[in-house]
């Protein structure tokens, strides 16, 4: 099965997250994409991020009833700080037969060469690139198994969503209704 990977914070998950997802799967990119939780670093302390077991649960929440989509607590299991390498080289231990393809936006891969074993990544599997505004991406000059998606470009972030809610504004349709439902229920000082 082609897989992908959505590795991230998800801080909370949002509509662009979830739309850009199933963009993904619908348009045959991938079969299923897995949203791995990214746990919390140790040793950076992080005030603005929410508890790893809620935001767990926001992707349990936003993902549930889409057959494509799969929660993951897959990081919370290996050695921190988790690098992607390190992470990928575990699913393909514990996912043999299944080809993974690591998603990330255009800002990142312009990065990418910052990334811990970087080459190994490009190596060992396929990444897909999801547009991001202001990061142009020359497909002319992607390395074989490196594709540039046509995805719709979603602005969206979770710093936005936590800071309009911090606020007091209704960001509902930012975010999967239960997601916001969940959210609204719990005490604003969890999610500045």
């Amino acid at each position: 099965m082609n897989v992908g990977i959505f590795s991230g914070s998800f801080n909370p998950i949002h509509i662009g997250h979830l739309a850009l997802a199933n963009y993904l799967c619908e348009y045959g990119y991938v079969d299923e994409v897995w949203f791995l939780v990214s746990p919390r670093n140790p040793l950076k302390q992080d005030a603005l991020l929410m508890p790893d077991e809620l935001r767990l649960e926001l992707v349990k929440i936003a993902t549930e009833g889409y057959p494509c989509f799969r929660a993951s607590d897959f990081e919370f299991h290996l050695p921190r700080p988790s690098y992607t390498v390190h992470t990928l080289e575990e699913l393909h231990k514990a996912y043999p037969a299944d080809t993974f393809h690591l998603i990330i936006g255009a800002d990142n891969w312009q990065l990418f060469p910052r990334w811990r074993e970087h080459e190994r990544i490009i190596r060992e599997n396929h990444i897909l690139i999801y547009p991001r505004p202001g990061y142009p991406v020359n497909k002319e000059t992607l390395p074989e198994h490196v594709q540039l998606t046509d995805a719709p470009v979603f602005d969206i972030s979770a710093t936005f969503i936590r800071k309009a809610m911090k606020a007091g504004k209704d960001v509902r349709y930012f975010l999967h209704p239960q997601v916001w439902n969940k959210l609204v229920s719990i005490k604003p000082d969890n999610h500045e």
